[in-house]
């Protein structure tokens, strides 16, 4: 079925304005911004301060979100607009079996994400042990252009577009380790591309190392990623290459049949 596109679809009497704001505020909270104030949100969303604030006095009416009088959090009622569609997602109930498979296989956790602009976002997910200070989980984000997951997919990419991708992109570092030249970033993209994997060394989180693979769906066209992740002191990159990568493209290999 050919790809139709929204625009075609929508006439200006169609759209609704405050319904856009709201999401717009929405997508301001996140892992680094938990907690708003309306001129936080205002800033974030680029709406002036008296729109932000209509809109999440309206999310906490609503109980989508918490006030104290000086900060908005997001309640746990805001992931009803999330979790129906993960779960809906055939691609990510395909793929949980196969990584619950495989991390007991590798003993690692093991993730699948997919690429949304400049970020990842995870679909599935099976935890050995927390690699990560952060907890991952089905509908976590992170920068694509620093992730091995990240990396796969941007290689998947017309190169112009990963370029315009890596160009816009946030490249300030998240540890010293960070690549932060986008001449850089993409010379490690078209090697992904070239070698079929991209291994990350501490680039998102010290201590954190982590290999990953694109997955193919049974026309050869990429559909998401697998990887796993894992503390830098447990293996050095050439032992990933040999013991892990291995695994992750029996995977690969598998899911392309059925994808």
């Amino acid at each position: 079925m050919a790809h139709i596109s929204v625009h075609m679809l929508t006439k200006p009497t169609d759209y609704i304005a405050s319904l856009a704001k709201g999401l717009k505020v929405i997508e301001a909270f996140g892992a680094d911004t938990p907690r708003l104030s309306i001129a936080e949100a205002a800033a974030a969303s680029g709406f002036d301060r008296a729109t932000a604030r209509r809109v999440l006095l309206t999310l906490h009416r609503e109980g989508y979100a918490d006030y104290d009088g000086k900060f908005f959090t997001l309640t746990p009622r805001i992931l009803r607009l999330g979790i129906a569609t993960l779960a809906s997602m055939p691609l990510s109930r395909m793929v949980q079996p196969w990584l619950d498979q495989l991390t007991e296989q590798i003993g690692q956790s093991c993730s699948v994400a997919i690429l949304d602009l400049r970020e990842i976002v995870y679909i599935a997910r099976a935890a050995q042990t927390r690699v990560m200070s952060i907890g991952l989980m089905p509908g976590s984000r992170l920068p694509a252009h620093c992730t091995s997951l990240g990396r796969v997919l941007l290689a998947a990419l017309p190169r112009d577009e990963a370029q315009s991708i890596i160009e816009t992109s946030d490249l300030a570092p998240r540890t010293r380790f960070s690549l932060t030249e986008p001449g850089e970033v993409m010379a490690r993209i078209a090697k992904a591309g070239e070698d079929g994997f991209a291994i990350i060394d501490q680039e998102v989180e010290l201590g954190l190392r982590s290999v990953a693979v694109p997955l193919f769906d049974r026309h050869g066209k990429v559909v998401a990623a697998l990887n796993t992740g894992l503390a830098a002191s447990q293996m050095e990159v050439p032992e990933m290459v040999s013991q892990l990568l291995p695994a992750l493209l029996r995977v690969q290999s598998g899911l392309r049949r059925v994808l």
